[in-house]
This record gives C-alpha cells, structure tokens and sequence, in this order.
C-alpha cells in the first residue's frame, strides 16, 4: 500500500540528512524501495491519472518540508536539507507530520500569511479528523481541496516572482492588467527606465485610451508604509495623473491601507496574496493541470418519465 504524505515525511528528511542535493525522481526511487512498494503499487496512478501516487505524496511532503525550512530547492524539483532540517533530525522525532510541523515557527507564519486566501474552516483538508470526514458532502470536501491547491499556488507564484528581476515583475504587471481588460489591444507598457518618478508602467483605462492608468510595482519583502503611498501619490501629480495602482509581493501597513488621498487622485492597492489569486484567476502565469466535471441529474429530462 502506497503511504500517506505524511507517514514519509520523516524518511525523506532522513535521506535527505547526508547534505547532499537529491533529485526529485531520486527521493521516489528511496521512498519506494524503504516501503518495498511493488511495481504495481510504484506505477498506482491518483484518480485523475495524470501522475503516480507516490510521486503526487513525495512532491507535496516537499511542499511542507520547503515552508518549515526543512528543506530548501536550490534548483527545479532538486532539494536539500535546510537548517531547520538538520536541527529536527538532531531531536530524533518518531514522526513528522503536519501537527509536528505546526510547532515550527517557519511553518507557522507561512499558515498565517496564507490564512484568508480562501472561506475554507480550515487551511488544509488533511487536518480534519475522520469523525469530520465522515460528515462533509464529497462536494465540501472537493471544495477544499480544490482552495487548499489554490491558496499552495498563490504562495508558490509569489516565491516565484520575488526570484524573477524587478524589469520582469513590471512586465508581468503589465501582462495582468492587459488580461484583466484594461488597455484594449496591447496598449500598456513598462517605463523601464530611472528617474521616472516613482512610475514603473502605464496602461491605457479604456480600449480608446482615453484615460491612463499608471503603475507602480514593487517587488519588495518588507511591508510597504504610508510614506511610500505618499511618494506614489506625488509621483502621479508629477505626471499630471489622477489614477494609480500600487502592487507588491508583499503586505501594505494598515495605515497605508486605510490611506485616502485627500484630492480626487484614486489609488488602488493590491498586495502579494491578491496579485497571485488575480495571476491565477486569468490565467498569468499559470497553466491548467486538470479540468474537473461535477455533474448532476438533469430533473427536467426525467420530469416526463
């Protein structure tokens, strides 16, 4: 029988305990032979039958393992033990598992700033007891299961685009806005350029481009204040321009949210989490893995019978 993500969790860190960098398909290979899977149960497919369960199990026990920082992926589907790995394994736990990873500080913040991304009670379906199992629809529990892959994703991208240059962030920027609708065909642009005041992009409102909207895109991991709104305020006054939108990978200060520019200047702010959820909605950077069906009797067919 193929083991649950969690049940590996503490042999994969032990593989992983010589420092060295292993391969994705490399932690599979151990994790199957320290079970003595079969053929039959390495090749067993997840119901969708886009990819062996035991690697679908392997790949999301790394997903923890990166946001506790026992692990880290210095390149694509590679990783290596992380600090907070190597002093874990010192402690000689029994087991690891996600009420374990819950203790870590790391982890913890990482539950924290995904919290809100979606209505879900809980942030991940595998915290339910089987007493609450047995009393969700398969409809509650595709629901969650279907937040808990976007809220993994929205954080994923936004790891992804502080690891991009700041002239790419303002292009992705652009890209979105293009998507969105804003700027009929094509007409958006990056500033690219210094000393441009604060502006890093300028898309048209409309598709008859009779008002522009200017963008400031901050690929930052600090909080972004007031006084950086106040500079953006003045960077549009400077441009003669009366809309703006301020992004950031980040989070905005409550002051700097609650901010409202005394004139008729209009700014709308979009943190990391949102511009993630806005990338993944159309479809910016993303692709479609999987396409789900739910169906249901069609009353009326029958209605006749």
């Amino acid at each position: 029988m193929v083991p649950d993500f969690q049940t590996i969790m503490l042999p994969i860190l032990k593989i992983l305990e010589d420092n060295k960098e292993h391969k994705l398909q490399e932690l599979i290979s151990k994790i199957c032979d320290e079970f003595n899977l079969s053929e039959e149960e390495r090749n067993e497919l997840v119901p969708s039958g886009v990819q062996t369960k035991i690697y679908n199990r392997v790949t999301w026990a790394m997903t923890h393992f990166k946001k506790a920082g026992l692990a880290v992926s210095p390149k694509r589907s590679t990783f290596v033990i992380g600090e907070k790995g190597i002093e874990v394994l010192k402690s000689k736990p029994s087991r690891i598992d996600l009420k374990f990873l819950k203790e870590i500080p790391e982890y913890q913040k990482w539950k924290e700033t995904s919290k809100g991304t979606h209505s879900v009670e809980k942030n991940n379906i595998n915290e339910y007891s089987q007493e609450e199992l047995e009393t969700r629809t398969p409809e509650e529990l595709l629901e969650d299961s279907y937040s808990q892959l976007k809220e993994e994703l929205a954080i994923e991208i936004i790891e992804k685009i502080k690891e991009c240059s700041p002239s790419f962030f303002e292009r992705l920027v652009v890209d979105l806005l293009l998507k969105m609708g804003y700027g009929g065909s094509k007409r958006g642009k990056v500033t690219g350029k210094s000393g441009d005041g604060g502006i890093d992009g300028i898309i048209d409102e409309d598709k008859l481009g009779l008002d522009s909207i200017y963008i400031q895109a901050k690929k930052w991991d600090t909080v972004v204040g007031r006084p950086e709104i106040h500079k953006f305020i003045g960077a549009l006054a400077g441009q003669g321009a009366k809309k703006g939108i301020f992004i950031t990978t980040s989070n905005f200060t409550k002051e700097a949210s609650e901010y409202q520019p005394k004139n008729d200047t209009k700014i709308v702010l979009i943190d990391g989490i949102r511009l993630a959820n806005l990338m993944i909605e159309h479809s910016v950077g993303v692709a479609t893995k999987i396409n789900y069906e739910v169906k249901k009797i069609d009353s009326d067919y029958f209605e006749e019978m």
